[in-house]
């Protein structure tokens, strides 16, 4: 089979929503809806998701190879191009292995939503099934594992202005004041956002100003019916000493094969990273690092330490959706025992 560009068929099709303009705010009767997969597609699907560096890449392979599968990347960063080396994206020999979809379809100075995802994975999905071959979704991102699975508010699209005022007016108070904002007036979302986590909190507060609904009421989907489910969603669930390690030399890895180069690319494009690029893990603190913020070894440390925060928030993400089913492993297990494990699991036969 020839390999077609990773992405482009579908990606394109979008792009036209994101090209990093400010949009109009929506109006306040606008209706919203929610974004989903068809149900014949969907059900179709397998997922293998799990913290990073736990193994999915080479796991979803073979899995692929061994199924007829097509690989659907299922990473928020790998969707870029020029960002290469910081998000451990498939080689040209692993591309070359299995056919992969969403990679490398949008330019670092552009945001996409989780929406914008999920039609994307829709498109991606129609384009593998319509070739006779199987969608595999392979990733660690949670956001995007719960729009495939249960769909996704399509709330009104960014308005800066207001984004830009919360985030203005949160500089001026104290630590906390954009959630005790939130809670006072969508107290679900705030009970399920960290304190911290400006960007949702902002964004929760803007989609209550621009229609005056919480956003949780907005987007309340639940767990979807067993028909209507992927034929497998598995998640990898490794011990943390073994993966914490893992992570440890990846991150080495990365410095090796030329993060710094790379991201020093990336801050000398035209245009330059927006936001969304710019705060991804690993880019973030070598950024800080090329602005003299901090040293290169302290870049090296924060980004270990903030991968292995990272990989805890993952396991929480998945262990909270009822859909996924843990694999457990103990970093012992031979390939082609996962390998039998999964093509077992996956046969519609045995099901």
């Amino acid at each position: 089979m020839v390999n077609r560009r990773p992405g482009c068929e579908h990606g394109m099709r979008i792009l036209h929503r994101v090209k990093g303009a400010r949009r109009p705010a929506a109006a306040t009767s606008e209706p919203t809806m929610t974004i989903r997969i068809p149900p014949d597609l969907l059900g179709q699907c397998l997922v293998l998701a799990g913290p990073t560096a736990s193994g999915k890449t080479e796991l979803a392979l073979e899995w692929a190879e061994a199924t007829g599968a097509e690989i659907v990347a299922m990473d928020s960063m790998s969707l870029y191009r020029g960002m290469t080396i910081g998000t451990a994206k498939a080689t040209p020999q692993e591309q070359a292995r299995v056919p992969h979809h969403l990679l490398d379809i949008l330019d670092p100075y552009q945001d996409f939503s989780v929406a914008d995802y999920v039609e994307a994975a829709a498109a991606a999905c129609k384009t593998i099934v319509a070739a006779g071959r199987v969608p595999l979704f392979a990733g660690g991102t949670g956001l995007y594992l719960r729009g495939l699975l249960r769909g996704v508010f399509d709330g009104p699209p960014a308005d800066w202005d207001i984004r830009e005022r919360l985030e203005s007016e949160a500089a001026q108070q104290p630590r906390g004041w954009l959630w005790s904002q939130l809670e006072k007036t969508d107290p679900q979302s705030a009970g399920r956002l960290h304190p911290h986590d400006t960007r949702r909190l902002v964004r929760a507060l803007e989609v209550h100003e621009l229609t005056g609904r919480p956003l949780s009421e907005q987007q309340d989907q639940g767990p979807a019916a067993d028909g209507v489910r992927p034929r497998q969603v598995l998640w990898l669930s490794p011990p943390r000493d073994w993966l914490y390690p893992r992570i440890n030399r990846r991150v080495d890895e990365m410095v090796e094969n030329g993060l710094v180069g790379e991201v020093q690319g990336l801050l000398q494009s035209d245009p330059s990273p927006g936001r969304t690029a710019r705060q991804a893990l690993g880019y973030k603190e070598i950024i800080d690092h090329l602005e003299s913020r901090i040293s290169l070894e302290e870049a090296v440390d924060t980004i270990k330490r903030h991968t292995r925060r990272f990989a805890r928030k993952q396991t929480t993400w998945f262990r909270n959706l009822e859909e996924c089913r843990e694999l457990k492993l103990s970093g012992q297990e031979r390939p082609e025992e996962l390998l039998e494990h999964l093509v077992a699991d996956s046969d519609p036969q045995r099901q």
